[in-house]
């Protein structure tokens, strides 16, 4: 992606591939990053932490993310902070698109 401004239509912007998690960078900067993902049915992320606050916005789906223990189930339209330094992973209930917009702490 360049510096040059136009208008993205997220959820079209990556497809589903089977068995797969695909990802596309929107954005990265110093300060943070903005990355798209499409997640396949039965794909998801394992615990893990990161030093960047983390907002997931479902484009499409439906995930359970679960943050230092606690399960959420988020759904298209929908956002959820994962702050930095907590453990937090991802697991697909159907296949799902997200963006992650991720900003230093």
């Amino acid at each position: 992606m360049g510096e040059n401004t136009e208008v993205w239509n997220l959820e079209k912007m990556l497809k589903y591939q089977e068995g797969a998690i695909v990802s596309r960078t929107l954005v990265e900067k110093d300060q943070g990053m903005v990355t798209l993902f499409a997640f396949d049915m039965g794909q998801g992320l394992s615990e893990h932490t990161s030093p960047y606050d983390a907002l997931a916005h479902i484009l499409d789906g439906e995930v359970q993310i679960t943050i230092d223990g606690e399960k959420f189930i988020v759904k298209k339209d929908e956002m959820l902070l994962m702050p930095a330094n907590k453990p937090h992973a991802l697991e697909s209930i159907t296949r799902f698109k997200m963006s992650l917009i991720m900003i230093k702490a």
